[in-house]
């Protein structure tokens, strides 16, 4: 089992993994918390990959992919996944509150 460095090749390759043969594809996490590690796996029993991070902004990068095979199992493996890995949403930035009196 050989680690996809890339991010969009790891989600390119599993979703051509998952189309190929829905009913036998996994999709699995794994974080350990004492090292920091997040490692994502998809296989089908023929072909394993794996994507390993340390990052925390991953943790976003993940959510979408989630979103992306939940989409797949749900509609289908010819479902449209371009509004399932959607724009990417500004954050709402907090307001700085100041220490001053109000007026």
């Amino acid at each position: 089992m050989v680690y996809i460095t890339s991010w969009e090749e790891f989600v390119e390759r599993s979703v051509q993994l998952f189309r190929a043969d829905p009913e036998s594809t996994r999709y699995c996490m794994k974080y350990r918390h004492c090292d920091g590690k997040l490692v994502l796996k998809v296989t089908d029993n023929r072909q394993c990959l794996k994507f390993k991070t340390d990052q925390a902004q991953d943790a976003k990068k993940m959510e979408k992919l989630n979103n992306i095979f939940f989409t797949l199992m749900a509609r289908g493996p010819d479902a449209d996944i371009s509004e399932a890995a959607g724009k990417e949403q500004p954050e709402a930035q907090p307001t700085k509150k100041g220490r001053g009196r109000k007026q």
